[in-house]
This record gives structure tokens, sequence and C-alpha cells, in this order.
């Protein structure tokens, strides 16, 4: 679904916005196709485009040859090196860092392997790996534009500043609750950086490269370590007064039901995460990983999953009923064929207000694997860059 724009002169900034989110959803649009989509003018469309192709984020092509009258429409595309975003990703198991471009293809990579990573050698590593990319795409290779970066995104588990849930538990960073991650990061490099928690950036990344393209509502069920939900509304994102929104993971869905750390028992994630996987199926919570459970026998897999089913129903019927999105989306860090089989479970879902439509509609596989949540902080960056926002038109 394409954002309309307005033609009020002091909402320009909005309509630039609108413009690229509009190419950036459909890959290639002529400048009378923008304008159909957004409801703007031809003339502000025009002029919006020469401006955004001068400063070098549009690129023309070879004008498409149709049988109609008149000069032949000229399609415009997003230049992907007009601008570029880094993504960091920390849990207590590892560290991605991942360099995109506006496409959101990668230009540079970086994992490393970690055990319950502690502050100051973690940034060190961090900031060394930062200057290990600036000299491989940089220098005389030249392959980087630096003055193009938008900045750095980076995800940690939440919740944040949260007493008895923050930096507590096998889901969480211990030690990190009162490190202020984006002024270091910032100061060594440069570069603004947003630190948000990991579901809210997932969202995010499917919400720019996945199934959400095209829609403007939906929540996105992150199996991490732990889990959470990030969730859209009208949009944009919406991440509650602490950040803390979508921690579902502490939603209590069994009373009664296995212990949680945070003091509850019967919490979401007590059930549906990596950690209760690997607990399940008998691995060792503390060195596993989630390819680890493609080893695991079928049998026992499905015996966990049969656990799981009872509980994510139930919260997906919540979310559903609580917010009225236009889908729930499923993804994170667990394989991907190990979600499908999830999902194959979850049916028939609860009655809701959405129960009016297709399970295909409520529910959808989201981007799996390991860089997912690095990628979604990628996209932090181009986001707040590009997304419209209709805070401008108040002002």
């Amino acid at each position: 679904m394409t954002t309309s724009g307005t033609n009020l002169e002091h909402a320009r900034a909005h309509n630039r916005r609108v413009v690229i989110e509009a190419i950036r959803l459909n890959g290639e649009l002529t400048r009378a196709e923008i304008a159909r989509l957004t409801s703007l003018t031809p003339q502000t469309v025009s002029n919006i485009a020469n401006e955004l192709e001068q400063a070098g984020i549009l690129s023309s092509h070879l004008p498409r040859r149709g049988g109609g009258r008149g000069q032949p429409a000229t399609p415009l595309t997003l230049n992907p090196d007009s601008a570029y975003s880094i993504g960091i990703h920390l849990d207590h198991q590892s560290l991605v860092v991942v360099l995109v471009d506006l496409k959101g293809k990668v230009r540079f990579r970086r994992l490393v392997l970690v055990q319950k990573p502690q502050p100051e050698p973690t940034l060190q590593c961090i900031e060394q790996i930062l200057q290990e990319m600036r000299q491989e795409l940089g220098g005389e290779n030249n392959k980087i534009d630096w003055r193009k970066m938008l900045g750095i995104g980076i995800v940690m588990p939440g919740p944040f500043g949260v007493e008895g849930l923050s930096s507590l538990g096998p889901t969480t960073l211990h030690g990190w609750d009162n490190i202020d991650v984006e002024s270091r990061l910032s100061a060594a490099t440069g570069w603004p950086v947003t630190l948000e928690n990991d579901a809210t950036v997932a969202a995010i990344g499917e919400r720019f490269h996945g199934v959400a393209k095209q829609l403007n509502s939906f929540v996105y069920l992150y199996i991490g370590t732990g889990l959470g939900a990030g969730i859209f509304t009208d949009g944009r994102i919406y991440t509650g007064h602490a950040h803390n929104a979508g921690e579902i993971g502490h939603m209590v869905v069994q009373p009664g039901g296995r212990a949680c750390y945070c003091g509850n028992n019967g919490c979401l994630e007590r059930y549906l995460s990596l950690q209760a996987a690997y607990e399940g199926c008998g691995l060792d919570p503390i060195s596993a990983m989630p390819e680890d459970l493609l080893a695991v026998d079928p049998g026992l897999f499905d015996q966990w999953l049969d656990t799981v089913i009872e509980p994510t129903c139930q919260a997906i019927n919540i979310m559903e009923c609580v917010f009225d999105a236009e889908c729930v989306i499923i993804g994170g860090m667990m394989p991907q064929e190990l979600v499908e089989r999830l999902m194959k479970k979850l049916t028939p879902l609860y009655s809701s207000v959405r129960s009016r439509y297709p399970y295909g509609m409520r529910l959808r596989m989201g981007m799996t694997g390991i860089d997912t949540p690095a990628l979604g902080a990628a996209a932090l960056p181009i986001f707040d860059e590009f997304n419209p926002q209709y805070e401008v038109l108040l002002k």
C-alpha cells in the first residue's frame, strides 16, 4: 500500500519521503506512475524527482517504448550507492556486524562468536571490526563513499531499564544496563547511533526488505534467545514509553506454568524461544546455536513443538484482538525450515477479530536466520531518514 502525499508547500520533506517510499516499494516507477500512486500533482512529482536525481538518490533509465503518443516515459529507481548504513547485533552468543546499501544489499559482514560478552572488551571488538571495515571498503578500493553513511543501528536483547527483567536470566545481557552504547560508538565513529531491542529492529527490517513491504500494520513475532514482538501501526513502529513495547516473552499465557526468571510462572518465552527449544531438545542452552536444532531428531523436535502450540495460539489471539493488524509475522533467528514446521502446526488459529480472513493472510513467515536482527538494525538509520513521517504535516 503506497502512502499518499500532500500538495501543501510546507510538507515538502514529507513528500520527498513519500516519493522515495513509492519507488522503494515498486522498484521502478515513472513520474506519472508516482503521481498516480501518491496523489501528488505531476508538477510536484517532477520537481521532487529532479531534486532527488540531482542529489544522486534516484537514477533514471532508458525510456520505456510504448505504443501511445508523446515522449517515452523515463523510469526511476533508487540509487543503491546513495546511502549506506551499519547494523550491529549483539546477544549472549554472537556478534554480527553488517553494512548495507540503500536497497538492502550486504556490502560487508562479520560474525564473531562470543560467550556472555562483557561491555569493555565487546565494545573494543566492535570498534576494531568497524576500523577493519573502513580499511577493506575504503582506501584504494574506494568501494564506499563514507560521506553517505546514514548511521549505525545496534540491537541488543530487551527489555531495557525494567527492574527484575533487564540484564537478568539467560536471555539477556548481564552487566550492560548502565552502559551508554550509543554515545560510546558515536564518539568512536562520528556517526549517529540508535539502540533498539531485537524484535523492533527485526520488524523494521521486515518492513523494508521482507514480506511486510506492502503492509502498514502488522505484528512481528521474533524468535530469538528469548521472545519479543515488533509492532507496526499505520506505517510507524510503536516502541512504547521506554522502548519496551512488544515484550511479549513475559506475557503470562499459562498461569501456574513453567517458572520464569522474571518471577512469574507461565511466561510465553518459557515455551516459545530458542532457549526453550534448546532445553526441550536436550541441547546445552549456554553453547547451542540455532543451526544445532537442525541436527536434533525430528521426533524430539516435534515433541517440543507440541508444547508450544497452545501458548503460541493464545498469544496470536491476544495480539490480533489488541492491534487488529493486517497479519502476524513469525521470524527471527530460528532456521527457516523449523519455523515452517512450527507454522504448519499453528492451525486452526483461535477465533479473533481477524477470523474472517484466511490463514495465509493472518499468519506469514518472515525473514529467518542469524543475520535477521543485524539486517533489521541496519534498516534503522534508513527508516529514520526515508520513512514518511506524518508529524511533519502538523508543524
